[in-house]
């Protein structure tokens, strides 16, 4: 199986509900920051650090891809499955930053902070994969984060074909995501899942 959709766009742009979105859609299974604690987190680092990455051994079983760290490598994904569609999933900047401050970046910090060896661990590689390397470690520095953040989705805007891309809100609901797809559109609303405030319930 080789993936079908390529997921470019950062953690906190609603990728949770957008798995669910395409797994519904039957895109399954739908790979995100959840599966990497399937034990591949030495493969990550090894795309981190520029080593050489089985992409069809890693994604076997999954028709999509979505969330950090994998957004981090969407360039060498589409290269490697020319046949893939890009999905690149975006927020307003301020709200995403808002939301990454109050999320995945405190729960990481505590991650990295932790007495428990591995979870300190994982924080490390957190950190390592996307704190550091994706935003020079300056997350307290607004304006530098937002502009990451815009950089990356341009860069994506700017490379993929237009008929490879589609860039999309969660607002936007099922009508552009399934046009896209060329899938039908359920009846269903379109999730909504993994709030700030669930998020905040449960793990921070």
């Amino acid at each position: 199986m080789s993936l079908k959709v390529i997921g470019a766009g950062f953690g906190r742009t609603g990728t949770y509900s957008l798995k669910h979105a395409l797994e519904q859609l039957g895109f399954n299974k739908c790979y995100h920051m959840w599966e990497v604690a399937e034990g591949h987190h030495a493969i990550w680092s090894d795309a981190h650090h520029g080593r050489p990455v089985d992409w069809d051994s890693l994604f076997e079983g999954f028709q999509a891809t979505l969330d950090f760290p994998s957004c981090n490598f969407w360039r060498e994904q589409a290269a490697h499955f020319p046949e893939a569609k890009i999905l690149l999933s975006l927020r307003d900047p301020d709200s995403w930053y808002d939301s990454v401050m109050n999320t995945i970046y405190p729960a990481s910090r505590a991650s990295l902070e932790s007495d428990d060896p591995n979870m300190k661990q994982f924080g490390e590689w957190l950190f390592d994969l996307i704190w550091r390397r994706v935003f020079d470690d300056r997350m307290d520095d607004r304006a530098h984060v937002i502009a990451r953040f815009n950089e990356h989705n341009q860069a994506v805007i700017n490379e993929v074909e237009p008929e490879r891309l589609l860039v999309f809100e969660a607002k936007d609901g099922w009508e552009p995501l399934c046009k896209f797809l060329e899938v039908p559109e359920p009846e269903d609303p379109y999730p909504r899942m993994n709030t700030t405030e669930e998020f905040k319930r449960t793990r921070v």
